[in-house]
């Protein structure tokens, strides 16, 4: 089958080999899959990505091999065809989504950056049985696709722990900013003010719930939480990932506020710890899901009471997966690309 390969730092087409679903497994055919931003941080900086991450998980060996074929692609959703012995899954034809992991043996195994497993970024690939999410008859494949996406958002939301009656900034209106806003708003929290330097993430963002956006060349978003919700306590979700922000925010935030790191980073940054403890200030990191998450947003997204559709703003077939990738690196054209096998 065709599958899109990382190969030396570049994203190929090749025929690679058939998935063969085990015991407790299916084999699905893939309808969409959304290009994530870490999968724009992996091409670039994937070196460095398996590095921190490794350093992160206390000196682990990094679970891929950048000598050798990755493959990539998490953000889906499939068509069920067929299943492994001694498996009762789900009748062919069923749409499906997925963490992405597989069950081996107990063990959890990623497929999200991998030498042996298939991600998404290919025509079929294998799921856990135990670990599917079924969507319900007549969603549509695209926006079930971002199941993956909306279940960050969702995730960051919970652990944040915000209430209404508080007002929730949000810096950075890609793919993790507008899925926290769409989250944020179908909790009843109001007012949600994000900002972007890009006018067509912007319009997005007023799509998705925002209250109130503003341009940071021009404005700024503490300024307009003086001006339209200060009346009420203040969290701040960064969903951007560049060196300064958090200390910008550490310098503006009042007393007791609360910042929910979610945008990922990967360069050193520094922050002054004393505007943090003048301030009693929260900061927070957070990232992906649980598994419960990840099937509540499927439901938010199936019964409709958040609506992903204008995030989407391209789709492309396997063979031109690279230049979506470079596509996605001009922000006034593109949010989200879903990949059409």
């Amino acid at each position: 089958m065709r599958a899109a390969v990382l190969r030396q730092g570049r994203l190929v087409i090749d025929e690679v080999a058939e998935p063969t679903p085990g015991e407790g497994e299916v084999l699905v055919a893939v309808k969409a899959c959304g290009i994530c931003g870490s999968d724009l941080h992996f091409v670039d900086h994937g070196a460095d990505f398996l590095r921190l991450t490794s350093e992160a998980n206390g000196g682990a060996p990094p679970a891929v091999d950048l000598s050798r074929d990755v493959r990539m692609g998490h953000e889906f959703s499939a068509e069920v065809i067929g299943s492994g012995p001694n498996t009762n899954g789900p009748a062919a034809g069923t749409i499906v989504t997925s963490m992405p992991i597989l069950m081996r043996g107990g063990n959890r195994v990623s497929m999200s950056f991998s030498n042996t497993e298939a991600g998404a970024y290919g025509e079929r690939m294998v799921l856990t049985n135990d670990v599917l999410v079924r969507a319900p008859a007549g969603c549509d494949v695209d926006s079930i696709a971002l199941t993956e996406p909306l279940a960050v958002g969702l995730h960051a939301v919970n652990k944040s722990g915000i209430t209404q009656g508080t007002t929730a900034l949000i810096a950075g209106c890609g793919p993790v900013g507008l899925t926290l806003i769409a989250c944020l708003k179908a909790r009843g929290i109001g007012p949600v003010i994000a900002s972007d330097f890009s006018a067509a993430r912007r319009a997005t963002a007023v799509a998705m719930g925002a209250d109130l956006v503003v341009d940071p060349s021009t404005d700024d978003l503490f300024a307009a939480w003086r001006r339209e919700g200060s009346r009420q306590p203040v969290m701040m979700f960064e969903a951007v990932g560049v060196p300064g922000l958090i200390n910008q925010a550490m310098r503006e935030m009042p007393r007791d506020g609360k910042i929910v790191v979610v945008g990922l980073c990967m360069q050193t940054d520094r922050f002054e710890p004393t505007y943090g403890v003048m301030k009693e200030l929260t900061l927070q990191f957070v990232v992906t899901y649980s598994p419960q998450e990840f099937r509540d947003a499927m439901h938010l997204i199936a019964d409709g009471t958040v609506d992903v559709a204008p995030m989407i703003t391209g789709r492309v077939g396997l063979d031109s997966i690279a230049g979506a990738f470079a596509d996605l690196a001009k922000p006034d054209v593109h949010t989200k690309i879903l990949v059409k096998p």
